[in-house]
Formats: C-alpha cells, structure tokens, sequence
C-alpha cells in the first residue's frame, strides 16, 4: 500500500494558479448544488491508490455520457442539516422531510442504474452504493405526503379521521352562516362569507348591528361594515378551532414518528447524500472532460510529468486558441524556460501546476492520452509580486524570502515553479543567486521549472545534463511570439525587437544596440541562428507529415479500387459458378433419364443408341474442354515429344494433350487407343494426343479444380457416376461420433428411398477417429453396396463415397 501524501500546496500556490477558478468550472457543470459544492471543496487525493481510483471512476462517468447515459440522481438538496438534528434526536419538519424523501428516491435511481451496469462502471457502482433498506423509508415518506407537499391522509389513521370531522363541521357551519344570510339579509352589507382571527363572520351593516346578535372580530376601513360572527354558530366555530388544534397535534406526533424512524438509519441516510454528492461530481468531471477534450494519460510509479501537446486549461475555459506544449520535468531535473516577454514563459508554468494539481485530484488532463504523468505530493511556486510596504518588503525580498521556505520544503516528489528567479537586484548577483538556488533545488531532489533572462542560466543548462534549455518561440517577421516551446535550445529574450515592435524610436534602439557588449550580441546571433535551424527542421518535418498523409491517403483509395476489383471478381465467379451447377444439374437429369431407360431392360436397337448419344453428351460437357470447363482455364496444351505405340505399358506416365495433365496408362487398346485414369477421370485417348513426361510433370497450376466427375466411358468398371451435388452430400463435421453415425444412417436411407445410387459422406480428416468410425458402421450396414475413399478432386480421405444396393 503506498503511503500517504502531506497537502499539495500552500494558499500562495492555489492563487498563484488559479486553482480556484478550475474548481468553479467543475463545479458549474455539477447539475445539482450537491455536486457544485463538493466541486468547490474539492479535496487532494491522499495516495495513488486513490488518483488510479478517482482517474476511473471519471472515465467511467465519461464513457456513460459519451454514450448518451448520463449518471442519474442529480438535483438533490443538501440535507445535511437533516441529517445532523435527526443524530441529536430531534424532530423534522415537513420540508426537511420531504427533502430527505426526494433524496433518498433519487438515491435508489442512482443504486439501480450502477447496477445494472456494474460490468461496465465497476468502481461508480462500488463508490456510489446506497443502503437498500432506505427504500421502505422512502416509500413511507412518498406515501406520507401529497405532492403539493401537504401531509396526507394516509399518513396517520387518526389524522384520517380527525379531518373528516372537521370537513363536516365546517360545512354545518357553512350552512348554518348561508342560512342566516338569507333571513337577515337587510342587515348585511354584501352577500358573501369571510374569515377575521380565524372564525368565520359576516359582513354586517355598521347601522344594523344593534339587531344582528353576535361577535364582532373587526371593522371594514371605511367603518362602514362589521364582521361579525352570529352568536348561533360560535358553537361550531369553537367546535372548529378545537378540530384544528387536534389535527395539528396530530401531524406533529407524525412528523416526529417519521423522524424517529429515519433517526434509526441515520448513518445510511448521510452515506445516500455523499452518494448523490459523488456521483454529481464526477458527472460533472465528465462533462469538463468532453468540454476541453481531455485525456486519461499513462500514471506511472515516479512523481513526474512527461506531457504531449498540454495546455492550459483556464485559457480553454476562456475560449483561447491555446497552442499546445510539449514539455517535461521529473526529479532532480531542472528545465529552464526563456525567450521574450509575452511569449508564453509564464503559461508553461502554470499550465505544469494546474495539471500537476488535477492529477492530484484524480481529474483527467488537458493533454494527448499518450502522455506518461506521475503525481506530485507537493507543488511550491513563486510568481508575481509579493512586495509589500506594510511589511516593509521589497520585490527582492520578498522574492528570496518564497525561495528560502521553497528550499525548505522541497524533496523528492515536489514540483517547484519559479518565475522569473531571482529578479529585482543586481543582475550578476541574482544571476549567480539563482544558479545556487536552482542547484540546490535538483540537489533535494525537487523537478524545477523556472523562466529567466539570464544569460548564465541558459549556458549553465548547456553544461549540466541536470538542466534542459527550452525557448518560446519568436517571429521576427511578424515581430510577435509563436507561444510554441521547444526543448533543446535557449529562446532569445529580444528585448530591442520588442521595443521596437511597441515604437521605441530607432535612434534609441541603435544606441542601445552599441551598449550592448560583445559576448551579448554574439550569445544573440548564435540563440537565433539555433532558432532558424529549428524552424527549418519544423517546416521539413511539417511536410514530412504532409507527404505521409498524402500517400496514406493515395494507400486507402488503391485499397478501395483493389477491394472494388475482388467484388466485381466474386460477383463474376459467382455467376459462373451459377451457370455451371446448371449445367451439372441438366447433365445429372440426362443421366438418370439414360440410366432409368436402361434398367427398364426393354431396349431396342433404338433406344440403345439413343442412350449411347445421351452419354456421349454429358461426357463431352464434364471433359476437360467442354461445357462445363470455365472458358478463361482453357490453355493451349503444351507440345512434347510423342510417343511410339509400342512403348505403351499398364502403368506407364504420360502426358494426355487433352487433359492437360499427367495420366496413368490403365490399358493398351487395339486401333492406336489407350485407356487412361487421371485422378477420378477415366476416358479412352489417342496414341497421337500422349506425350512423354520427361521425368517431370507438366504445370497444372492454370486447370481449376472442376466438380468431381466420373466419366461414362468405361461403364463396366464404373457404372455410376460419382457427382457430388448438394442432394448428395451429408457434412459430419463437429459432430460427435456417435451423432455421426446416426445421421449417415438417416441420410442413407434416405437417398435410397429417393432413388439415388451414390453419396458422400463428408467427415473431415481430424484425427480420423470420426472417419474409422463412419467408414466401420458402412462395412455393417444393409444400405451400403460398396464405398471408397475420395479422390483428391473429391476431398481426398476426408470424404467417403458411398454407393447404395
């Protein structure tokens, strides 16, 4: 467990920041006062478990609103008040209670939407977990009030009860008042009924009150109307004044039971308001991250900060275009920042604390995610001016009284600002002060950053790999700051072009110019001859990125027209393959017609040559060079050097012209014919179309691999044709053993009850458990006449051809 932080910077640091000015942004994206003054008081996470805890509960919040689900429960008041009178016992009132009702209802909303995506927002579920049972006490406060936020009659039997009486004792009395109207009308000033001290009067005439017998409550302010309260209903308006005096004893006895039933989970009931505090927090933190696009960068172990395109997030907030910094600073490091006036020196500072404080407080940065930032316990700066007559302090010194208590407390893990070190003195002497200071700072270990005028300082970071130059940029063609950084090289203070961008007369500006002495004026020449090599480098670099950016783009649109070209491939190769399965379609549908005639066995001599014609059909569509045979594979065969008809041998390798491809000689024909076997083909061919292999092997790379066809022309050795079709076909693969055996059997008995003669039983090869198995339970089944393995055009030893009885 890592230990714990000590504050993270003194009063002077927070103003010298603005730190307070950040907190009020998050605090105006906070929906709810409850969020906006926990934003304000924001505090330092106390150890890195802490930060990598708060770093993702924000994201987690971010990534519900850039999902469009914002974290729900916001708009609740504080009830911390509440909450303290219920831990001394005491009762609330009816506001605080329905306060503390809407609380908790929104309490049980946030609990609900956290968990039902615990998955995604681990640590918001687990930050913003409310007590369960709070909900039986939400629902009885809800139930206990109406939502003009009157109690209701629910509340309490007796309340119930104790209003009924007094409805109906006020409408006696009402129309006991409306009856007295009508007979004493003459007396009265007007016709109507009206309320003087709580009882109910009449408007009475001021020169007939001698005849109307009652109570007068008041006058009118002419004096010429009494209000008066007929002695006949003071009964019931006394009748009324006591209901009223029981039903508001009755409501306080149930202000004080729901009070005391609360005051039993008072605990939960305070954990529910941070809850919802929380929860506003950090959906206002997301908020402010989509705001000013910040980044969730790399936390490593070490206090450091190694930051890409940073910026300073108060200019954001004001709608400054800022231009980003690169910059880094880690322990005993110092970086030295110079260059002119109004450059940016200061808002490297401070945008190096502000960011060192966010990381403290667990917030994301305003810098590029691949940035690699570790937290600093404590930031100490020293900027503006602290001088102060009553104290009788001088700029001076009160600028070396900062760098003696910054001494003091630096250590490893301190990040140290310091602008403009040591000015106001002396130029050699503060020069020569602040290089001590600077070096005993790196010394305790301390990551500095500082922005001076010192021409010592910058050659002393030209010495020391413990300092770093860095310069904001400076136009002198526009005579005006670039406010870009750049590490590396010291930036030129170019006090005279200033000058004389603001209108310092010429005449001056050459006298000041003389006064300058040797050693400055070369130390300038050479900080702006390094500043034009770095704006060379820039500008090489920018189009650089500019030609790197164009050929990806030239890469994406040949990425584009490759994948147009493969589509407009597939789509041709699919309507070729349409058009071939067609075909195989119409050539199986010959076949069976030719095969069913012949087993009819009443042929003539007609028929038998009208079935030889339909064979020598299919079989001149499915031979290499048909039909069937896609157009653009077929190739002009390949000469070579013949061979005598009496060298032919069973078994012999030759080259089939036809074929276009290496064949088998199975048999030796009369006539100058051979029958030969080229994988599942078997066909006659001429002594005339055979070449002689040579010992090599003609190229078969340009033949695509046809349908698997077994030619008819030798219908004694095979007279069915293995055409594999998807009527034919059965896939086993990923089944179970077991399972496969079974489906083999239905699909069997299937094609053979459908009238096929052959199927192919697909398994795979695997590690041939699946295939012994199938090929086992053929050698035993009452379908099978026979089976084989495929040949390599038909799947090779992962298919099975079988042909049924």
């Amino acid at each position: 467990m890592s230990a714990a932080f000590g504050p993270a910077c003194l009063d002077k640091t927070r103003s010298d920041l603005e730190w307070d000015r950040l907190l009020d942004a998050l605090a105006s994206r906070c929906v709810g006062p409850l969020g906006s003054a926990a934003a304000r008081g924001l505090p330092f996470c106390s150890t890195l478990e802490q930060v990598r805890i708060s770093l993702a509960e924000t994201r987690e919040a971010f990534d519900l609103y850039a999902a469009d689900e914002p974290l729900p429960g916001g708009g609740a008041e504080p009830i911390a008040a509440a909450v303290d009178r219920l831990r001394a016992g005491g009762a609330l009132g009816p506001l605080e209670l329905r306060e503390t009702g809407r609380a908790l209802a929104l309490a049980r909303v946030l609990r609900r939407f956290l968990q039902s995506r615990r998955d995604k927002v681990p640590n918001l579920a687990a930050a913003c977990s409310t007590d369960p049972h709070l909900d039986v006490l939400e629902e009885q406060l809800s139930r206990s009030f109406e939502p003009d936020g009157t109690l209701s009659d629910r509340a309490s039997p007796r309340l119930r009860e104790l209003r009924g009486e007094r409805q109906s004792a006020r409408e006696r009395l009402m129309r006991r008042l409306e009856d007295i109207m009508q007979r004493y009308g003459a007396a009265l000033q007007d016709d109507f009924i009206t309320e003087r001290e709580g009882r109910f009067v009449l408007p009475v005439r001021s020169d007939s009150h001698e005849r109307f017998v009652g109570i007068v409550h008041g006058t009118s302010a002419s004096g010429q109307t009494l209000y008066m309260e007929p002695r006949t209903v003071i009964p019931l308006g006394n009748r009324l004044k006591v209901l009223d005096a029981e039903i508001e004893r009755e409501e306080n006895a149930v202000y004080a039971r729901l009070s005391a039933e609360l005051g039993e989970h008072v605990e939960s009931i305070a954990a529910a308001e941070l809850a919802l505090a929380h929860a506003e927090l950090r959906a206002g933190a997301a908020r402010l991250t989509a705001d000013l696009d910040l980044a969730f960068p790399d936390l490593r172990e070490e206090p450091m900060l190694d930051l890409i395109d940073a910026r300073h997030p108060l200019l954001q907030l004001d709608g400054v275009k800022v231009v980003p910094s690169s910059v880094k600073v880690e322990p005993g490091r110092a970086l030295v920042v110079s260059g002119p006036n109004a450059g940016g020196k200061t808002v490297v500072l401070k945008t190096l604390g502000l960011l060192a404080l966010m990381l403290r407080c667990g917030l994301p940065l305003p810098c590029k995610g691949t940035s690699r930032v570790g937290v600093f316990e404590f930031v100490s700066s020293d900027m503006g001016d602290d001088q102060s007559i009553s104290r009788n302090l001088s700029t001076f010194s009160a600028h070396v009284r900062n760098l003696a208590a910054i001494l003091d407390t630096t250590f490893r893990g301190a990040l140290v600002l310091l602008d403009e070190i040591a000015t106001g003195t002396d130029p050699r002497e503060g020069e020569a002060l602040a290089s001590a200071v600077l070096d005993g700072l790196c010394a305790r270990g301390g990551a500095v950053a500082c922005t001076t005028h010192y021409e010592g300082l910058k050659a002393l970071a030209l010495g020391d790999e413990r300092f770093l130059n860095a310069s904001v940029g400076f136009d002198m063609g526009s005579m005006s700051p670039t406010f870009a950084l750049m590490t590396g090289i010291p930036g030129a203070s170019s006090a005279l072009a200033i000058a004389r961008r603001f209108g310092m007369p010429s005449l001056i500006l050459e006298r000041a110019e003389r006064f300058l002495g040797t050693e400055e004026r070369g130390f300038e020449q050479l900080v702006r001859r390094l500043n034009d090599e770095r704006r060379a480098l820039e500008l090489a670099r920018a189009a650089a990125e500019r030609e790197k950016l164009e050929l990806e783009s030239a890469r994406r649109r040949l990425e584009v027209e490759i994948e147009g070209v493969r589509t407009r491939e597939r789509k041709l190769l699919s309507e070729q393959t349409e058009a071939l399965v067609s075909a195989v379609r119409r050539a199986r549908d010959e076949l069976r017609s030719a095969e069913q005639r012949l087993r009819a066995r009443k042929l003539d001599e007609a028929s038998v040559r009208e079935a030889g014609r339909v064979i020598e059909r299919v079989a001149s569509k499915v031979a290499i060079g048909g039909e069937l045979e896609p157009p653009g594979s077929r190739r002009v065969p390949q000469p070579g050097d013949p061979i005598d008809p009496a060298e032919l041998r069973k078994g012999m390798r030759v080259f089939v012209s036809r074929l276009r491809t290496d064949a088998e000689v199975i048999e030796v024909l009369s006539g100058g014919q051979v029958r030969v076997s080229a994988g599942p083909v078997k066909l006659v061919a001429d002594v005339t179309d055979l070449r002689r292999t040579g010992g090599g092997k003609p190229p078969t790379a340009a033949r695509p691999q046809q349908p698997t066809f077994r030619v008819p022309f030798d219908a004694a050795a095979d007279p069915d044709l293995p055409i594999q079709t998807s009527d034919n076909r059965c896939d086993l693969r990923g089944l179970r053993v077991d399972e496969a055996v079974s489906m083999a059997e239905q699909f069997l008995d299937r094609s053979l009850n459908e009238g096929r003669r052959v199927a192919f039983l697909i398994h795979g090869h695997g590690s041939g458990a699946l295939r012994d198995a199938v090929r086992t339970s053929l050698r035993e089944s009452r379908y099978v006449l026979r089976h084989r393995a495929g040949e390599p055009g038909e799947g090779g030893d992962g298919v099975t051809v079988v042909w049924l009885r």
